[in-house]
């Protein structure tokens, strides 16, 4: 099998429209969180969210590309170009067959499907759709768009694995490589859900927290007191590569994926297992393909999306994969920070996961203050500040309603 690597990252998050700024503001523990300025609140009992501030399309994207996409496509497109500049590939050297796309979107064009939807209505329910309409709102178009963007010939398409989206992506895209089938991904995720339907659909499931008059600590994972999760956007971008294709053109090397697994829950549409079975069993096979054990994982970054049971569950997957007091386990939840980015979460908490393993820190989980009772008092959990850790190895857990469980170990680049 060949190896896998990490050559570029691109990121547009609720703590910044840079990798460099989404990591340095995650370092520091800031909070994305902040009142929704989409649409009027007034009759939604969550009135605040994550989201991407001061986003400048035009950076990457030209006028017609912005005309012709959905938000979380605009996304992809600048994430994606991003990551792209970073790993200094030049196209003209590679055949456009060798690079594909695997992107992932849980939602896909949402705020297009519902401002036509309105619009059709007003009209008096005459049809004046776009011809827009349909291509801006697939979840495939942004893997398409991406593709056409830098004439990426190779495999081309996207999942969708609700919350653990992403993850599936990165794993796809380090398998077709290391049989061959390709020698370079652009992979990751984007979400755009911060919608009138989004909102009210959560909040229907009373899985968002509605605390208002607080909207930066809102999300706390872990903490006795959470009451449910903060909604982000934004998208990631890995350059995922053939090592040898890697450093035969001498490109910087961030981190080589080793392992990822995929199970099912098999148990509920959208609560995860309560024993955790399902995560525990992709743990657990995302460390045996990748030949470590759990007392070599540094650090955890965790689903955590800080609701009741889905912690918890959480938990008991970790207690049953790393025990009560795991050797060296550091454990964080940086969606207290950035919110959940739905189909994204697992490509911007690779990010953050990927650059841990190079400086040395593990961002903070805030918000958290009294740890539930019913976590291991043995769990390292990292919270209200960063902490400077060695870390060699670093796993990405991702969990989606109707059962999806999606797991990637990162490493520290060997390069003998």
């Amino acid at each position: 099998m060949k190896r896998v690597v990490i050559t570029g990252m691109g990121a547009i998050t609720p703590l910044g429209n840079s990798v460099d700024e989404f990591w340095n503001n995650a370092k520091e523990g800031k909070s994305g969180a902040a009142a929704i300025t989409r649409f009027d609140t007034t009759h939604f009992k969550t009135k605040f969210a994550s989201e991407v501030k001061g986003f400048e399309p035009e950076k990457y994207l030209d006028r017609n590309e912005i005309r012709r996409s959905d938000l979380f496509t605009q996304y992809a497109l600048y994430a994606a170009s991003e990551a792209m500049k970073d790993s200094g590939l030049q196209l003209d050297s590679i055949s456009p067959f060798d690079i594909g796309v695997i992107w992932g979107s849980g939602q896909g064009g949402m705020d297009t499907f519902e401002k036509e939807v309105k619009e059709y209505i007003v009209n008096d329910s005459k049809p004046h759709f776009s011809p827009f309409f349909v291509p801006k709102l697939i979840a495939n178009m942004a893997s398409g768009m991406i593709s056409i963007k830098f004439g990426l010939m190779g495999i081309n398409y996207t999942t969708v694995s609700a919350c653990a989206t992403s993850n599936s992506a990165i794993m796809d895209a380090f398998n077709y490589i290391r049989l061959g089938k390709a020698k370079v991904f652009v992979t990751g995720g984007s979400e755009a859900p911060i919608t009138e339907a989004s909102i009210g659909g959560f909040n229907a499931m009373r899985a968002m927290s509605t605390d208002n008059d607080n909207p930066t600590a809102a999300s706390k994972p872990f903490d006795a007191e959470r009451k449910g999760f903060v909604i982000g956007e934004g998208a990631g971008a890995l350059i995922v590569e053939e090592y040898e294709h890697a450093k035969k053109r001498g490109a910087k090397i961030y981190a080589e994926i080793v392992g990822a697994s995929m199970t099912a829950d098999a148990y509920h549409i959208s609560a995860t297992h309560p024993d955790g079975l399902g995560a525990a069993k992709a743990m657990e096979l995302a460390m045996e393909e990748a030949g470590v054990s759990p007392n070599e994982i540094d650090y955890l970054n965790a689903h955590a999306t800080s609701t009741p049971t889905g912690d918890l569950s959480e938990i008991m997957a970790i207690k049953k994969v790393f025990g009560e007091q795991p050797e060296k386990l550091k454990i964080s939840a940086t969606k207290s920070m950035t919110g959940h980015l739905l189909g994204a979460a697992g490509a911007i908490e690779g990010i953050l996961s990927i650059k841990a393993i190079q400086e040395g820190i593990i961002p903070p989980t805030i918000n958290t203050t009294i740890i539930d009772p019913a976590i291991p008092k043995g769990f390292n959990i990292v919270t209200q500040k960063a902490v400077k850790a060695k870390v060699d190895l670093a796993m990405s857990s991702t969990f989606g309603f109707g059962g999806h469980n999606a797991i990637v170990i990162f490493k520290k680049v060997d390069e003998s």
